[in-house]
């Protein structure tokens, strides 16, 4: 198989592996966005478990992306290239950060739950201040390094033609929108997990949806490779 048609494969099946460990996580690490989560979260620890792991895969992937689109998009554009590679390493990390949050969580809900009646606000303190690092690692600053990756290698294709134009623009134009929304999340004007969020969201979801199909059948457009 010629390089440039396996990288655009393993790519488009890279983003849908990202997207559906994202939205499976969810499912799994529901208990944390309860009122009694503490509760919630020591009674159900394979869902913990398992919501940690899908959260990791999800991070593997993110960063699996850029690597594998490298080679081909520093042709085009060496240094956007490198940085879309290291933002989205830092998309990463922030994720990892975001899952091993979610065990401790899970860690310090089984001392509550034996602390039993005696169980003082120690325990609530460390469970809050727990679920504020998984806010900001993975709402806001896995977020942030997510757009400043993507925004690089999204202009590349735009300019290069790697992929069609229209493809390509819209990627742009959902990535400045979910920019806009992690924005007003990190002032706490749109909830996680929200309707609206969910709205600002659902584009650049389905654009790399739509990408990874592209990628995956069509792979980058011959005569652009060629040019180059």
């Amino acid at each position: 198989m010629h390089t440039d048609r396996k990288t655009a494969i393993i790519s488009g099946l890279l983003l849908i592996a990202a997207a559906v460990a994202g939205v499976l996580s969810l499912a799994f690490t529901g208990a944390v966005n309860e009122q009694d989560y503490l509760i919630k979260l020591a009674e159900n620890r394979t869902s913990m478990i398992i919501g940690a792991l899908l959260e990791s895969i999800m991070a593997f992937a993110c960063a699996g992306i850029a690597i594998w689109l490298y080679p081909v998009l520093k042709r085009y554009d060496e240094a956007l290239a490198l940085g879309s590679v290291g933002f989205r390493i830092i998309e990463a990390v922030f994720f990892i950060v975001a899952a091993i949050g979610l065990l401790s969580l899970w860690t310090v809900s089984q001392e509550y739950v034996k602390a039993g009646a005696t169980a003082g606000p120690h325990f609530q303190t460390v469970g809050a201040l727990l679920l504020t690092v998984r806010f900001w690692a993975s709402f806001v600053f896995a977020a942030i390094a997510f757009c400043l990756g993507a925004l690089m290698y999204y202009y590349i294709f735009y300019q290069s033609r790697l992929i069609p134009r229209w493809l390509s623009g819209w990627g742009l134009i959902a990535i400045i929108l979910h920019l806009a929304e992690v924005i007003l999340t990190m002032f706490a004007l749109v909830k996680p997990l929200s309707t609206i969020q969910f709205v600002m969201n659902l584009p650049i979801f389905l654009q790399e949806m739509a990408l990874a199909v592209w990628l995956i059948l069509k792979g980058f457009n011959p005569s652009a490779v060629v040019s180059r």
